[in-house]
C-alpha cells in the first residue's frame, strides 16, 4: 500500500510506484479545500456564535411557556447562550488535545447535555430520569458518529491523516 506525504502545496504525493500491469491503487485522492484559512477562522468564531444565540433563543422560549417575553426571560436566554458558547469554545480547544476516545465522548456528553437541558426545560413535568434518558439518548449515537470520524481521520496520536 503506498503512502502519502504532503507535498509543498498540500497535497499528497504517492511515494512509492504504482503496481505494474494493475490499477494504479497507490494514488491518494483528496479534495481539495475550496475555502482560504481566513474563511475557516472566522468560521471557527462564527458557528459557536450562531448555535450559541440559537440554543439561548430556545432555552428562553422553553421558560416563557407561551407567555409573553419578559426582561428575566431574555436575560436567561441570553446567559444561556453565551454559557453555550464559553463551553463550546473551551471544549473546541480542549478536546483536540486529547486522544480520538476521550475527544468522542466529551463532544457527545456536550451534545447530550445541551439536549436534555433544553428538554427539561420544555414545561411538559420532565423530570431528571426523563431528561438524563433523552440526553443519554442524543449522546450516544452521537459519541459513535463522532468516534467513527475521529477514527478514520486521525492516527492513534491524534494527527490528522487525511
Amino acid at each position: 500500500m503506498a503512502h502519502a506525504a504532503p507535498a509543498p502545496g498540500g497535497m499528497p504525493q504517492r511515494t512509492t510506484a504504482p503496481r505494474p500491469g494493475g490499477r494504479d491503487t497507490g494514488a491518494v485522492r483528496r479534495l481539495p479545500d475550496i475555502f482560504s484559512e481566513r474563511t475557516h477562522a472566522v468560521a471557527r468564531w462564527a458557528l459557536p456564535i450562531v448555535l450559541g444565540v440559537v440554543y439561548g433563543y430556545w432555552a428562553a422560549a422553553n421558560t416563557r411557556y407561551g407567555g409573553p417575553i419578559t426582561g428575566w426571560n431574555v436575560l436567561f436566554g441570553v446567559v444561556t447562550g453565551v454559557v453555550f458558547f464559553a463551553v463550546f469554545r473551551a471544549l473546541e480547544s480542549y478536546a483536540v488535545r486529547r486522544r480520538r476516545e476521550v475527544h468522542a465522548v466529551l463532544w457527545a456528553a456536550f451534545t447530550g447535555i445541551a439536549v436534555g437541558f433544553l428538554y427539561s426545560l420544555s414545561g411538559r413535568g420532565h423530570g431528571v430520569w426523563e431528561s438524563t434518558v433523552l440526553a443519554l439518548a442524543v449522546a450516544v449515537p452521537m459519541f459513535v458518529v463522532v468516534f467513527y470520524r475521529y477514527y478514520t481521520h486521525e492516527d492513534a496520536a491524534g494527527r490528522r491523516i487525511r
